[in-house]
């Protein structure tokens, strides 16, 4: 709870106003779709890591060990929990920054930042290739929906296999932002 708590607050400048600057930090949690303080590491290994320098405090430091035959190799996914309906206006946020690249890299292009199906044949809804450094860095991808999802069928997805290297990711905000 935390996590949210403290990446509503950064997000509130990311958002129009909704209500009276009492209410703001609340309504704006309440437009969160996916959870953020859990997201899901497959094809790396992961390890939760205290980090001032990130907005919340704690960053998820992901190792890849080799570059995958494909860019989903090694990736990180947070499920959407709430509906989506057509027309919603989706924007995902997140933190990153590339602690370690491949051959000294000092960035990196992650292809695909977004938000997909969460099973086959896992269509993509929006996306984009984002570039990272060493610095820590507010990514935004903004999205709308092309009809309506329950929750569960969604997830917000970044694909992180397309060089050996060490990613760390602050907090992955999903905003259901509504039409």
């Amino acid at each position: 709870m935390k996590v949210i708590a403290s990446a509503a607050a950064v997000l509130l400048c990311l958002a129009a106003p909704v209500a009276a600057p009492a209410q703001q930090g609340s309504d704006l949690a309440s437009k969160i779709a996916n959870d953020p303080g859990a997201p899901e590491v497959t094809g790396g290994k992961a390890a939760l890591r205290d980090d001032a320098a990130v907005q919340g405090g704690k960053a998820l430091r992901i190792q890849v060990a080799r570059k995958g035959a494909n860019p989903w190799d090694t990736a990180l996914a947070s499920p959407v929990k709430k509906p989506v309906k057509a027309g919603d206006a989706l924007l995902l946020a997140f933190y990153a920054r590339l602690e370690k690249g491949d051959n000294g890299a000092t960035t990196t292009t992650l292809p695909f930042a977004g938000v997909q199906l969460a099973d086959s044949p896992w269509t993509p809804i929006f996306h984009e290739a984002v570039e990272v450094g060493p610095e820590w860095k507010l990514i935004q991808v903004k999205g709308k929906a092309d009809r309506n999802y329950p929750a569960g069928k969604l997830k917000v997805t970044i694909h992180l296999a397309n060089a050996k290297q060490v990613i760390d990711v602050g907090p992955v905000i999903l905003l259901n932002q509504g039409q």
